[in-house]
């Protein structure tokens, strides 16, 4: 059993992990950044210059800003400068309106911003911020983690200066080495009242799926599975409301609309593939709100737990790591045992390890709903005490190892592949313009 520091500690792990975000993240963590830097100048810049990891690139290149209908970093940047507010954190432009969209523009097309490729640090999430303006200049660093400032400084005042810390390692610490027992235990074994906190994820994940079934936003994956089309094919199951609810929310975030969602691990999409297949198997199964918050707890902090060792950013798909969630939820909502939640783990390694992340778009929503359909036939095979075993590639007995053999492939093994994918995208790019 847990102590009762172990569960505390979770508990803060969580509600630092599982925040509201409105938009893409790290699109929405450069806006975040330009909005600090902004607010230590202390006024409108002249010109804003920006230093980001490749990871953040790729992730902020393709994908829609809430409110704008436009994609890509500049608006959010603009954004950032004129109306953003770091108190909102990852909701940071939820002041934004069609006033302050005509101004980002303008900002824009007056080429007021500057970015560039930062390869002298080597986090795959880092952002540098200049700000400046009547020969004045706001600084602002973020690295590690999507809301983590390392440094802080107008013109010769340091405000804030970690960077020589291992601020991802901190921001990780919970007190408590995580393993799939913990994670299982925590689930099922609080006091409901202490994990209740998660039903919010449900409510905004809810929204953001009835907003992509209601409006035509990016490939309306989600509205297709759900026409005469989608239902000829994919009949009405289970499994087809699984797959239509989940890519409708996640058909909504990426083409930008300006609604939250609830995050997990600094990802809406996570978010979204960690909470939607739980709440809709859990409402067509008919389980008891009960056992809904400590699926959707189990789910989450699965992916947190992966996280962890993975990153924040990586090659690795991050719809990998949360449908895996997931799918421990739903087989916890079959009635699974610990160890049949285990296999679960075990079988979804055993088959979308591999999958890259080519940055964040709107297809994103066809990657989320390939992993969601093994999500549920992962957990399908481990009720009945089916499990990829440990003599079939990077599968080992124990589901800690099997975890990080994942993890390990992913954060490390993956990395030449992350440069290959961001060379395509930058020279197609180029090609384009």
């Amino acid at each position: 059993m847990l102590s009762r520091e172990e569960t505390q500690a979770i508990v803060a792990l969580m509600r630092r992990q599982v925040v509201p975000a409105v938009g893409c993240t790290e699109p929405i963590a450069v806006a975040l950044c330009v909005a600090r830097a902004r607010e230590l100048l202390g006024y409108e810049p002249e010109t804003v210059e920006l230093s980001l990891s490749a990871n953040i690139l790729k992730n902020a290149m393709g994908v829609g800003i809430p409110g704008t209908g436009m994609i890509g970093l500049p608006i959010a940047v603009a954004l950032g400068a004129l109306v953003g507010r770091s108190e909102y954190q990852l909701e940071v432009l939820k002041d934004s309106n069609s006033a302050a969209v005509a101004r980002g523009r303008q900002f824009v097309d007056e080429g007021r911003i500057t970015i560039r490729l930062e390869e002298d640090d080597p986090d795959k999430l880092y952002i540098r911020v200049l700000c400046r303006g009547n020969d004045h200049e706001g600084e602002a660093v973020i690295k590690g983690h999507h809301t983590s400032f390392v440094y802080l400084r107008r013109d010769a005042d340091v405000r804030l200066d970690k960077r020589s810390q291992n601020v991802a390692a901190e921001d990780d610490e919970c007190g408590v080495c995580l393993t799939m027992r913990k994670v299982y235990d925590f689930a099922v074994t609080s006091d409901l009242d202490t994990i209740r906190f998660i039903l919010e994820a449900k409510r905004l994940n809810e929204r953001a799926a009835a907003d992509g079934l209601r409006e035509n936003y990016g490939h309306q994956l989600g509205k297709t599975l759900c026409s005469p089309l989608g239902k000829g094919i994919m009949g009405e199951s289970i499994f087809s409301k699984i797959l239509s609810v989940t890519s409708c929310a996640c058909d909504a975030r990426m083409a930008g609309a300006m609604i939250p969602v609830m995050s997990n691990s600094g990802s809406g999409n996570q978010g979204i593939c960690t909470t939607m297949p739980v709440v809709v198997f859990a409402q067509e199964n008919h389980n008891t709100e009960e056992e809904l918050i400590r699926a959707l707890t189990l789910s989450n902090l699965t992916a947190i737990y992966i996280k962890q060792s993975l990153g924040p950013l990586s090659a690795l798909c991050g719809c990998v790591v949360a449908s895996t969630g997931s799918s421990t939820g739903i087989t916890y909502l079959m009635g699974g045992s610990f160890d049949q939640v285990c296999s679960s783990v075990k079988n979804m390694i055993a088959n979308l390890t591999g999958m890259i992340c080519d940055g964040a778009k709107p297809s994103c929503a066809l990657k989320l709903t390939t992993a969601v359909s093994t999500a549920v036939m992962s957990a399908m095979l481990a009720i009945q005490n089916k499990s990829v075993t440990s003599v079939e590639g990077i599968i080992d007995e124990d589901v800690d190892r099997s975890i990080h053999n994942l993890t390990a492939i992913g954060s490390r093994g993956m990395d030449i592949t992350d440069r290959y994918v961001l060379d395509i995208m930058t020279g197609k790019k180029a090609t384009v313009e």
